[in-house]
């Protein structure tokens, strides 16, 4: 643990921490309403080490993958990569004692935000929709993040309910843009366009 970490925890206000701790100060307790979604951010290529001694501990992470084709002495081969590289979202209450055990993590930066009190966290409806996504097993690739485009909510099939950014409409074809905004990070794919409506 770094010294600044140290320095930050003892700067803590610990009336509301108490509150916080009463209400769940291990890893495998916690009021599902005191439960927000975290963005860890990982040492390049660390994701699936800090998503494993996390799950090790009772913590709820989440680490989607892409699976992608590359060429390695001219074979082709399939592998898996991480959705968003160099990130591990972790649905947990962050009181002290939960806080401490996750910075002991081997391979974590830190937790995105300004420090303890004031943690960045990602809306439930972005991540319930990229786990939907993961669920579908369907063709999903990398795509820049977009701040402009039509909102649309998906009304047919396995992704019923789910809302993103429709782009290159094409025929019937478009792409559905799905965002972490906190990453500023998006993930599309192909959908048909009669099975979505303006959000």
């Amino acid at each position: 643990m770094t010294n600044n970490a140290i320095a930050e925890i003892g700067q803590l206000d610990w009336q509301t921490d108490a509150r916080v701790a009463d209400a769940g100060s291990s890893a495998d307790t916690g009021s599902e309403d005191l439960k927000k979604w975290y963005v860890l951010w990982t040492r390049s290529h660390y994701e699936q080490i800090v998503f494993d001694q996390l799950h090790v501990k009772g913590f709820h992470p989440f680490s989607p993958r892409l699976d992608v084709w590359s060429r390695r002495g001219g074979i082709r081969y399939r592998s898996s990569v991480p959705m968003f590289p160099g990130y591990v979202f972790l649905h947990h209450v962050m009181d002290k004692v939960n806080y401490i055990e996750i910075l002991k993590t081997m391979g974590l930066a830190r937790i995105l935000g300004r420090g303890w009190g004031q943690f960045a966290t990602v809306p439930d409806r972005e991540i319930e929709a990229i786990e939907r996504l993961m669920q579908t097993h369907l063709s999903t690739v990398s795509h820049p993040y977009l701040r402009e485009g039509q909102r649309v909510r998906v009304t047919h099939g396995p992704l019923m309910g789910v809302e993103g950014i429709l782009v290159n409409v094409r025929s019937k074809k478009g792409l559905l843009v799905l965002s972490v905004n906190l990453l500023q990070r998006s993930v599309a794919i192909e959908l048909d366009c009669t099975y979505v409506k303006p959000a």
